[in-house]
């Protein structure tokens, strides 16, 4: 199968090449190599594997492929609430061009797009958990931005017939991920002797959810050649951060006294909670599902 990745140098996006070309796929990665990006990988020589540095809202051409898979994201929180505009340009202003360039392609020969998202497009939910049928409401530019992209790919497929899958998920973690996410933030700082930042009073949960179980959620999804449809993908592993903090402050045999508690980001979302029944209906589970793996 010929896969077109974009973003793949990114986090997720990179363990899901590595696990594409393991499984003996062909890869186009068409990366805008920002800050976050990967700049050395151990297939950069897979003779399989071809890279193009280019940016989704300025992409001219289309490769030709199987399943185009879109993790090019803005997706930092903190970042959006400071500049909104990288979001706009990228998240929603990429989307639609992609699939314009989808649109573009004669009906027989058009990729499936498949968008990966976020669970952050629902906002938060003191109580029980979303599924893929419940409202979105996002808290912040950058959940706003992801929310509106999966209304242009939905409006594509019911104008124009582009067949879809989307993906929310849980908030991962694992090797590769930029250090202004929390787990490697805490990583960094224990092995730099700095204080940890940690919003409010670190009461905040979130879904932990390891990376190469979202890699097989969405594999999963596309060997069972679903169309048009939406999926969570989530560990429901639910962890307040600062058990996330002690959790990682134990690895190193650190305590609190590392920990510095921050101001609340400005609409902080209290608590993400989503439902992957519909998933896990498909065959699929997470392999890493009760407390953090330690991974690095």
């Amino acid at each position: 199968m010929k896969f077109l990745v974009t973003g793949g140098r990114g986090f997720i996006g990179s363990h899901f090449v590595e696990t594409v070309l393991d499984l003996g796929h062909t890869v186009i990665d068409i990366d805008k190599m920002t800050y976050a990006a990967n700049k050395q990988l151990p297939w950069d020589n897979n003779e399989r594997y071809t890279l193009i540095q280019e940016d989704i809202a300025d992409l001219k051409h289309l490769p030709n492929c199987d399943v185009l898979v879109n993790f090019a994201a803005e997706s930092h929180v903190d970042n959006s609430i400071r500049d909104t505009e990288p979001f706009i340009k990228s998240n929603i202003l990429g989307v639609h061009n992609l699939l314009e360039l989808v649109r573009g392609k004669p009906e027989y020969n058009r990729p499936l797009f498949f968008h990966i998202s976020t669970d952050e497009v629902y906002g938060d939910r003191l109580e029980g958990s979303f599924t893929e049928e419940d409202k979105l409401k996002p808290s912040n530019p950058y959940s706003a931005s992801k929310a509106s992209a999966e209304m242009l790919v939905l409006s594509y497929n019911r104008t124009y017939g582009l067949k879809y899958i989307i993906t929310r998920s849980a908030n991962n973690y694992g090797p590769r991920q930029y250090e202004e996410k929390l787990l490697p933030k805490c990583i960094s700082c224990i092995k730099e002797n700095k204080m940890i930042p940690i919003h409010g009073d670190g009461s905040y949960v979130r879904d932990w959810t390891y990376v190469k179980d979202n890699v097989d959620g969405i594999l999963k999804i596309i060997q069972s050649r679903v169309v048009n449809e939406i999926y969570n993908i989530a560990s429901e592993n639910h962890m307040r951060n600062l058990e996330v903090v002690d959790e990682v402050l134990s690895w190193f045999g650190k305590d609190r006294e590392m920990i510095q508690f921050v101001p609340n980001r400005w609409g902080q979302d209290l608590r993400y909670s989503i439902s992957s029944k519909k998933l896990r209906d498909l065959g699929w589970k997470p392999k890493y599902y009760k407390g953090l793996n330690k991974w690095f």
